[in-house]
């Protein structure tokens, strides 16, 4: 969420122009209506624990709503006490808040309980976990060194912290503060590093989208343009470095100018700031990232810059280099990122509107406030189409894309994703030029009255759930359902992937066990696009049945290595998709060698 420098709660005047159309927005009462009639998220009672429900393809098995040290009985939309992001780590998830953070128990995803609570102010509170560490961003004036309620005054206050907060949470029950970094514009975001090419140290780069403290406060932070100070604390991010084996000594390293033009060396060597010619959108300057998403396998970092989706090489974690960089038309402001799993595609968010106003109106443009998705090959990104909801919200509904992860189906690539109160939407894109939703879930609004500030921040698949962050609601847990557009072949071969741990902006490599529901995923996909004769199709189905039926594991393995040579056969002749055929023949071939 991207706020104005001292306003949490309802912003009057935000709201006030959220709630006037932009002047080039689609006619909604033109033929050219771009969402189902009959979409049953239209039209649902408002409420705040009690809003009507609709869901397709998936069901909501728990909803926890949030403690009541962080709600403001008299505000409900009160973003000092607005639940952020999350982490998780085996059995626990940790749910921040701008007021500190939770730990559940989500062994029983069902029956998720709250063990801890952790009061500490100076928002987001966005978290993220590595064993028994807990890092935690901190950007608000109000952010005590020491976590106390009280606040701080004044421009400078030696007991200021905004910057990144470090728990030990070895004892879930009792987590104790052994680090806080401080940073110039505080910490809005962050992201955790573990370089395949360290095994000593973490790095934290810190995302600082606020404004810049005194130097009285801290020195060395200025908030001058370069061209008055070289040392600008803007037009850069921060890495820190975490020894693993003394946490508690963490500092910046370094401060990367990952925006500076590549012939002058000057700081501010992106988007100025501005449109882009006439019917195009009002795009932030790039002076800082808001996130930044990491695929350590890969060496790569997405981020999502203000003004630019940015490429980085992080193969020397404390000096990422920027390797591409593209602009949108469309975008206001370059919020998030997620690569694909093969790493050939890379989907950037655009978060119009800051997530406090209203932005899936019927007259809002469908390619404002949503998602960009681009080819990824060889170190340069190519623009290849938007997402957004399919189905417009209300005017008391604050809506637009935010965070979301990769569901791991082999073969596809899938995302849920959260859009404030704009509900959950699960989406395909391994077409990137192509997308479609495949499953949703959407809660009325708050209040029909009046906008207050709610909705899903995050929503995350994790070891067979997904688990959803609401603002003001609480924390929420579902699990998706077999439709015509994803198969219970497909689903169980998700929940084959299983994480030790998993964090917001931190991308693994999805990896299948060799096993007959991931062959029986490639079969249904091949079946779905109608790659081979469906009598064919239906020939193989019946040979798994029966080898997975044998007892004596030296036969299965003969038939299947059997199979997998008819497989890649066809591949020759008689298929419109060789690779989705040969990834049957790969996934057989792969099950006949683990026996």
């Amino acid at each position: 969420m991207t706020l104005p420098r001292y306003v949490f709660g309802l912003i009057t005047l935000a709201l006030m122009l959220a709630l006037t159309a932009p002047a080039t927005a689609q006619d909604a009462d033109s033929d050219n209506i771009w969402w189902d009639p009959d979409d049953p998220r239209i039209g649902l009672e408002a409420g705040w624990y009690d809003a009507e429900e609709a869901a397709r393809h998936m069901r909501i098995l728990a909803s926890d709503p949030r403690p009541d040290v962080f709600i403001n009985p008299d505000d409900p939309g009160d973003l000092n006490y607005a639940n952020s992001d999350m982490g998780f780590r085996d059995n626990y998830a940790v749910v921040g808040n701008f007021s500190g953070f939770m730990i559940y128990d989500i062994s029983t995803p069902e029956a998720p309980e709250l063990k801890t609570t952790v009061v500490c102010p100076g928002g987001q509170g966005d978290v993220s976990i590595h064993g028994d560490l807990v890092f935690m961003s901190v950007e608000q004036a109000r952010g005590r060194l020491d976590c106390g309620p009280q606040g701080t005054s004044g421009a400078v206050d030696e007991e200021r912290f905004r910057g990144v907060r470090i728990f030990d949470i070895s004892d879930v029950s009792a987590p104790e503060q052994i680090a806080a970094v401080q940073t110039c514009r505080g910490s809005h975001t962050h992201t955790l590093l573990d370089s395949p090419h360290d095994d000593e140290n973490l790095y934290v780069y810190v995302s600082g989208t606020s404004f810049v403290r005194h130097s009285a406060e801290l020195e060395g932070c200025s908030d001058l343009p370069p061209a008055e100070d070289p040392e600008t604390s803007l037009f850069q991010i921060e890495v820190i470095q975490v020894p693993l084996d003394a946490p508690e000594t963490a500092r910046v390293i370094s401060e990367p100018r990952v925006f500076a033009d590549e012939e002058t060396g000057d700081p501010d060597g992106l988007w100025p700031g501005g449109d882009h010619g006439e019917g195009t959108q009002q795009t932030r300057a790039t002076n800082r990232c808001h996130d930044i998403t990491i695929y350590p396998e890969l060496g790569l970092a997405a981020g999502a810059c203000s003004g630019n989706g940015i490429l980085l090489d992080i193969s020397d974690p404390a000096n990422p280099e920027r390797i591409d960089e593209v602009e949108d038309p469309n975008f206001a402001f370059w919020h998030s990122a997620t690569f694909n799993n093969d790493g050939t595609s890379v989907l950037f968010t655009d978060e119009w509107g800051g997530g406090t106003s209203p932005r899936c109106r019927p007259d809002d443009p469908i390619d404002w406030g949503a998602n960009a998705l681009f080819h990824l090959q060889d170190g340069e990104m190519e623009h290849a189409g938007y997402y957004k909801i399919p189905v417009p919200q209300t005017s008391t509904e604050n809506c637009v894309a935010h965070n979301g992860s990769l569901i791991p189906v082999p073969g596809r690539d899938i995302k849920v994703q959260g859009w404030y109160q704009g509900g959950v939407s699960v989406f395909d894109f391994t077409d990137p030029s192509d997308p479609y939703e495949i499953a949703f879930f959407d809660r009325g609004p708050m209040d029909d009255d009046q906008l207050y500030v709610a909705g899903y921040w995050s929503t995350y698949w994790y070891n067979g759930y997904i688990y959803g962050t609401e603002i003001a609601r609480g924390f929420d847990v579902f699990e998706l359902e077999a439709s015509e557009h994803l198969t219970e072949n497909e689903l169980e071969a998700a929940k084959l992937v299983s994480y030790d741990q998993f964090n917001p902006q931190h991308q693994p490599r999805n990896e299948w066990p060799a096993h007959f529901a991931v062959v029986r995923a490639y079969l249904d996909q091949a079946q779905r696009h109608e790659v081979l004769p469906q009598s064919q199709l239906a020939e193989v189905a019946d040979e798994l049945d029966r080898i997975e039926a044998m007892t004596d594991t030296s036969a299965q393995s003969d038939a299947l290595s059997a199979l997998a040579a008819e497989m890649t056969e066809a591949t020759k002749s008689g298929t419109t998709d060789p690779a989705r055929v040969q990834a049957i023949a790969d996934a057989a071939s792969d099950l006949a060698a683990s026996m």
